[in-house]
């Protein structure tokens, strides 16, 4: 009976599994890919859509409404445009491929339209507008910015993992689970 007690108290030690999941790309790494995401965009919108605003005789720096002039419309529009489509063809931008990050869904289910167009189209332009969610990434767990916790997507290192401790329950903490309520 003594042995039964003693393998019966070594049996509810809880044991640990390793398991390795994908490492979230932080703060530093994602704005790096931005920064890098945003020179490729000025440097298209300089090339194409400035020379068709000074040929057709429009003002680049003019608002007409708000603070929004003609060409700053048409620049988010571009911008909005790149990280809809790279982010649904590709599930990342130029930038994110150089720093080897990707936008993956929560759920591992491949990125729909949906969800690109809710991330990167209306969440994105939410972030644009305001920059501070951006900041988010630095204090949530998946290291999530305001576009991803909308549309439940996260950024992850392409070639990165990391280890992740997955605790087991011993067999009366699983017995405890299933008991019903006592009244």
């Amino acid at each position: 009976m003594m042995t039964n007690e003693l393998l019966n108290t070594q049996r509810s030690i809880p044991t640990e599994h390793s398991l390795f999941q994908p490492k979230f790309a932080g703060f530093w790494v994602r704005l790096w890919a931005f920064l890098i995401d945003l020179l490729l965009i000025s440097s298209i919108s300089g090339i194409f859509v400035k020379p068709i605003f000074r040929l057709m005789d429009m003002a680049i720096n003019k608002p007409f409404a708000f603070l929004f002039s003609p060409y700053k419309v048409a620049a988010l529009l571009l911008l909005l445009l790149y990280f809809i489509l790279m982010t649904k063809l590709a599930g990342q931008t130029v930038g994110k491929m150089i720093m080897g990050i990707r936008v993956v869904k929560l759920n591992g289910q491949k990125l729909d339209w949906s969800t690109v167009l809710f991330r990167e189209g209306i969440g994105r332009f939410i972030s644009q507008m305001l920059w501070i969610p951006y900041i988010l990434v630095l204090f949530t767990p998946k290291k999530s910015a305001l576009h991803d916790i909308f549309a439940d997507t996260v950024v992850i290192h392409e070639q990165v993992y990391e280890k992740k401790k997955v605790h087991e329950l011993s067999p009366t903490e699983q017995h405890k689970l299933h008991e019903g309520p006592t009244v």
